[in-house]
């Protein structure tokens, strides 16, 4: 039985802990508030984020780091605006295990992805990333999943794929680290450029072109970081990018549902797209490239413009051929 650690109690922490839990592996989850896990320990279930779902017997919950030695992988589900200070406070390459990866964004002020944040603090651990299109409710119970999971070194990678999948959760193997970062972070601005669009009944029409012209402009930037296009047509770039854009179980869709119908910021739930889109329009223009849907959703979340004064900009761009 394979001992895994993860990092992170929210949703989607719990939601693989409990999958990958069921496939018959110790799963120890880690989060930092020692109150939540003591209940979470107690009633054996998350109340918080699934309520309806009960913790299988082999996982078990924690507030100490210490309790993750002996884990043959760590699993990351921790914000990227996050990711550096905790790195930084605790010395997790005493584990001597891969370091996975399953939280989406870029790092504000540098634009790094998550593997480039750990490679820049000089962790000296094989390092793997998970994405894809899966929401946290649906993995907890059991729903069918397929996911990407990316790793250089492709014997690495192969036992991870082995370890962690499971009857409902499919992993695909690729060694495109950039490619699974890139995509998994940039479909949330435009989950929230495609809710503002729902909440503000500008119709389905105009939700197919932003999602369509949406993937055009993040498969044109993570290209030109090395990305490569299969991986974007892929699991982890256009099946992350449908699904967010398309459910209101999407937390990024949801922000952008209310702030296109009432005009409204407010939000309990970590949202990744929105310092996503700063971090993605500077990383354009340093870049090159032309981003003009990403633009005005960061102007918009920045209180720059207004949605129809975004609508008007967008629609009023010179014509082109597509591509």
């Amino acid at each position: 039985m394979s001992r895994i650690g993860i990092i992170g109690a929210g949703a989607f922490g719990t939601g693989l802990a409990c999958a990958i839990a069921r496939a018959d592996h110790d799963v120890v989850l880690w989060g930092r508030d020692a109150a939540q896990m003591a209940q979470m320990q107690k009633h054996g279930q998350n109340e918080r984020y699934l309520p309806d779902v009960m913790f299988p017997e082999t996982l078990s919950v924690t507030d100490n780091l210490a309790d993750l030695s002996g884990s043959t992988a760590l699993l990351m589900v921790f914000p990227a605006q996050k990711l550096r200070p905790f790195l930084q406070e605790n010395d997790l390459c005493a584990l001597e295990c891969p370091m996975v990866f399953c939280a989406k964004g870029l790092e504000t002020g540098t634009g790094l992805t998550q593997t480039q944040i750990a490679e820049d603090l000089g962790i000296n651990l094989p390092l793997a990333v998970i994405s894809g299109p899966g929401f946290a409710g649906e993995i907890s119970r059991g729903k069918p999943t397929a996911l990407s999971i990316a790793c250089a070194d492709n014997k690495i990678g192969g036992a991870l794929q082995a370890d962690l999948s499971s009857t409902s959760l499919r992993l695909y193997l690729t060694q495109d680290i950039t490619g699974v970062q890139m995509g998994g972070a940039l479909k949330n601005v435009y989950a929230i450029a495609c809710g503002i669009v729902v909440g503000a009944d500008l119709g389905e029409s105009a939700r197919a072109a932003l999602l369509t012209r949406g993937f055009a402009e993040m498969s044109r930037l993570a290209q030109k970081l090395g990305a490569r296009p299969d991986t974007l047509a892929g699991l982890s770039g256009f099946g992350d990018l449908a699904l967010t854009c398309t459910s209101p179980q999407s937390r990024n869709f949801s922000f952008g549902e209310e702030l296109g119908r009432s005009g409204g910021f407010g939000t309990g739930t970590t949202v990744e797209g929105i310092a996503t889109a700063r971090a993605l329009v500077a990383l354009a223009d340093k870049q090159g490239i032309e981003m003009p849907i990403a633009r005005v959703v960061a102007d918009v979340l920045a209180h720059k413009t207004t949605v129809s004064e975004a609508l008007q900009t967008l629609m009023a761009r010179p014509l082109k051929r597509e591509g």
